[in-house]
């Protein structure tokens, strides 16, 4: 199973006031962060890192990969739509607003985004109500 995940960024201190204001929607806070790096982990205690956002380790400009994409989990689908909202107020953009999508199940409930830098994120609960 995978045991985190890395976003490129080209502004890490934007990309931290972005997924501050994103992840603690769903219940996630920056447990280290730094010039460089900045990771995203459970809101509780000896819980492990679980995404990073950082400049590419070649020291490359960051970008978007085509047909990538990261799904988080919600716990509710309120979560959902205040993530959602809380991605496009601090400057994301819009792939899919909050809503049913039947054809991955029958209670696949998710919106769709992208961060300042380009990449992909979904946010998805599963559970009905």
């Amino acid at each position: 199973m995978i045991s985190y995940a890395t976003l490129g960024s080209n502004n890490r201190q934007a990309a931290k006031t972005f997924y501050d204001a994103v992840l603690q929607l769903l219940g996630m806070k920056a447990s280290y962060a730094d010039d460089d790096f900045v990771g995203y982990g459970p809101d509780a205690p000896d819980a492990k890192t679980q995404l990073w956002i950082c400049k590419p380790y070649n020291g490359l400009d960051a970008s978007a990969g085509n047909g990538s994409m990261l799904a988080l989990e919600a716990a509710t689908r309120a979560q959902v739509d205040a993530a959602h909202a809380a991605a496009l107020a601090q400057g994301g953009r819009s792939e899919g607003a909050p809503g049913l999508r039947e054809a991955y199940g029958p209670n696949f409930y998710a919106a769709y985004f992208r961060d300042l830098d380009g990449n992909k994120l979904a946010l998805v609960c599963r559970s009905p109500a």
